[in-house]
This record gives structure tokens, C-alpha cells and sequence, in this order.
């Protein structure tokens, strides 16, 4: 990777972060996906205290459907549970496949456990965040919510990353696609609008002309 490009990637990794400062709240809910680090991430946060319910979002997404056979969110459910997140304190939501599900699904998991909750923490990627931040708030307004993810570095996140079946620069292209995504969804009613701004749209089209462009939406 080129300094140039290295920069042009950090323009957008720092975008996408919203840097939400956490307070505490009445679930947890992860996002799940192929980075089992968010995993982790959200079982810190309960065991920290920070919230008394663990919910796990996640089926089989366009990416993992190509890597695993049983849905993300008993994945991730396994790993809060091998470090000490009681059973009893987690809930899992295994049928959906993209960020709007994610949050439909658990409305409707909590609705059938008839729960309440009005405070989230949600837990994602950490190229992720904006674009969850704006799904949630598409899909069930009114509730507080605040987004955070794995508190790692660019460079960190990238030289550790935890599935090897993804590379640096395949990373980049799906960062490429989220922000794509996020300047086209709201026309569709997928999420509430983001400004975007010109350096970070430059930054997205010099990325698109150097080659990440491999998970960019068809329609």
C-alpha cells in the first residue's frame, strides 16, 4: 500500500468513525459480521457494566455466507460466553443478512420478549459505525442510541486483523462500499442523510480510481 493510498483510506476510516463518547444503557446490541473482534467488543462493554443485556444480530451477510455455515450471531454468542457473559444475559437474532435487518429483527425479538428498551449501545465495525448510527435511526427512531467498535488504530486494525480470509486492501474496498452506500441509501429510505464532506468524497473517488472498488453497490 502506498502512503498515498494509506492516507486516502485513513480520510475515510476516520469518517466513518463518529467517536460517540458511551454512557451507560439498557442493551448492548452487536452488529455481527465477519470481524470477530466486534465480538469481543461487546462482551468487554457488558462485563464492564456498561449495560445488563447482550444482543446478538446476525445471519449469514453477503461476505460470511462465503465463510461459515452457522450465523454470525451464534458465532459471536460462543465467544461472549467464553468470556464470562452469562447465558441469561444474552439474546440472539439469527435471521438477518444487512445492517437494516439487523435492527428490524432485534425490534421485533424485543417486542416478543416484550421488553422495553430505550437506550442502545450499538456495537460494529469500526468502519461501520456512521452508517449503523444512520440505519438505526432510519429504522426505529426515537430510541437513544450511541455506536462504537474495536478501539484500534488504523494501522493496528489492519496489521491484526482477526479473519485472514480478508486483506488490507479488501478492507479498503469495503470501506469504499460503505461510504457509497451512505450517500445512496438515504434516496432508497435505507438510513437518514450524512454530510459527506468534498475531502472525503475526493478521498472515496481516488480510491475508486486506484482499483477498491470491489464492493461498491451494483444498484
Amino acid at each position: 500500500m502506498t502512503d498515498h493510498i494509506r492516507q486516502q483510506a485513513l480520510t475515510l476510516w476516520e469518517y466513518h468513525h463518529l467517536n460517540h463518547s458511551l454512557t451507560k444503557a439498557d442493551a448492548i446490541l452487536v452488529l455481527c459480521s465477519h470481524d470477530l473482534r466486534v465480538a469481543q467488543r461487546g462482551a468487554e462493554l457488558f462485563l464492564e457494566g456498561w449495560a445488563p443485556l447482550l444482543i446478538f444480530s446476525g445471519g449469514l451477510g453477503v461476505i460470511t455466507r462465503h465463510m461459515w455455515s452457522e450465523p454470525e450471531a451464534e458465532l459471536f454468542a460462543r465467544i461472549a460466553l467464553d468470556m464470562g457473559v452469562p447465558a441469561q444475559q444474552i439474546l440472539i437474532e439469527n435471521q438477518s443478512s444487512n445492517t437494516g435487518e439487523n435492527v428490524l429483527f432485534t425490534k421485533q425479538l424485543l417486542e416478543q420478549h416484550q421488553l422495553e428498551i430505550e437506550r442502545f449501545i450499538v456495537v460494529q465495525k469500526p468502519y461501520m459505525e456512521r452508517r449503523s448510527f444512520a440505519t438505526f435511526k432510519k429504522v426505529w427512531p426515537g430510541k437513544d442510541v450511541l455506536v462504537t467498535s474495536p478501539q484500534d488504530s488504523f494501522d493496528t486494525y489492519l496489521s491484526q486483523y482477526t479473519n485472514p480470509a480478508l486483506t488490507p486492501d479488501d478492507v479498503i474496498s469495503i470501506m469504499v462500499g460503505d461510504l457509497q452506500r451512505i450517500q445512496l441509501y438515504p434516496e432508497k429510505g435505507f438510513q437518514i442523510p450524512q454530510p459527506i464532506p468534498t475531502e472525503v468524497w475526493a478521498a472515496y473517488e481516488a480510491l475508486i480510481q486506484a482499483g477498491y472498488d470491489r464492493h461498491l453497490a451494483t444498484s
